[in-house]
């Protein structure tokens, strides 16, 4: 009897056991990342560099943008630049310019504007109108004023791992990382999109040498675009540690394509019609409600990214005040004109 007893104890606890391992807590949600605290913490800090230089004596740094034709987009976008430039204490400036204005007649504007010692930051909305090259344009931005990070002198020192202006976008996906705490170094990196403007940029920040001059995330990076394969993408995403979206498709990563735990940061920025309501609504590259219940970390659309690119900008603009101060302006209108 006292050894059935004892079986039936084991049996029981076995059971209990058992139960046990059915009813443990679920897989927690990934953390969402919000992009605007984070833009507020940016923020901040320029609003503190802004008056730093005032206090010394200095004036408040200028922000001019050329904004070329009435794109809804583009003009929600600079306006969204010229508050957070007064939020900082940054004094800013739209010129508006018809859309049939020539190609010469804008790079007239940008080279006034290069020459122009109140100036500090400058740049050319985009994307402009088809007649006008856009390559032209944002080569004739002076280098030191270059808050896009556009100019090939900055593309060229941004891949060469030396101190520059970033471009802004890139660059608040590098924050968001950074600030987060999720690790860069050893890790597998998917960058889905290659765009000049950002794909690339982005790895070209994350895949650089850490110890360098302009730090970069010592990762192993994966750029994929539109001729990869849908497949080929879900075999390198699987077993990436983190994943950058920037390709512009809606839903194109979806949680079959990710491991437990990623870090997933989505740069995309889409319009679709709800099918429920039928309105329009902004999406990002990732589907969100469905990869947040797999990731570790992800970021919102909107809210995410978006925020960090213009907090961005407002860095870039008081690191061309500082080298209106460290440069003299000659040697400011020699770059001008190069």
């Amino acid at each position: 009897m006292a050894a059935i007893r004892t079986l039936r104890k084991l049996c029981q606890h076995s059971q209990h056991q058992l139960c046990k391992l059915h009813t443990s807590a679920p897989r927690q949600e990934a953390v969402v990342i919000s992009g605007r605290k984070l833009a507020r913490q940016i923020r901040d800090e320029a609003r503190a560099d802004v008056e730093k230089l005032v206090l010394a004596g200095h004036r408040r740094p200028h922000l001019s943008v050329v904004l070329v034709g009435e794109n809804p987009a583009s003009h929600s976008y600079v306006l969204n630049k010229t508050r957070a430039a007064a939020d900082v204490g940054i004094s800013s400036e739209t010129i508006l310019k018809h859309s049939a204005i020539s190609e010469e007649e804008l790079l007239d504007l940008i080279y006034k504007l290069n020459t122009d010692h109140r100036v500090d930051g400058l740049l050319v909305q985009l994307p402009l109108p088809d007649h006008i090259d856009e390559r032209a344009v944002c080569n004739a931005v002076s280098p030191t004023k270059d808050v896009d990070g556009f100019h090939v002198v900055n593309v060229g020192r941004m891949c060469l791992d030396q101190s520059t202006m970033l471009p802004a976008t890139p660059w608040g996906v590098w924050e968001i990382i950074k600030r987060t705490g999720i690790p860069t170094i050893g890790k597998n990196v998917v960058v889905a999109g290659r765009s000049k403007n950002v794909g690339m940029p982005i790895a070209m920040l994350l895949h650089t040498d850490g110890r360098h001059e302009r730090p970069g995330g010592d990762a192993t990076v994966t750029i994929s675009h539109r001729h990869t394969p849908k497949e080929q993408l879900s075999q390198h995403t699987k077993i990436a540690d983190i994943i950058v979206a920037a390709a512009g498709i809606p839903n194109l990563i979806t949680p079959d394509m990710i491991k437990e735990g990623a870090a997933v940061i989505d740069v995309g920025i889409n319009r679709v019609q709800d099918p429920i309501t039928g309105k329009s609504r902004l999406v990002g590259d990732v589907d969100f409600e469905g990869v947040r219940q797999k990731a570790g970390f992800i970021t919102p659309v909107p809210g995410g990214v978006g925020p960090m690119t213009v907090a961005m900008l407002m860095k870039n603009t008081i690191k061309a005040a500082k080298n209106v101060l460290l440069f003299p302006p000659e040697r400011i209108r020699m770059a001008a004109a190069s």
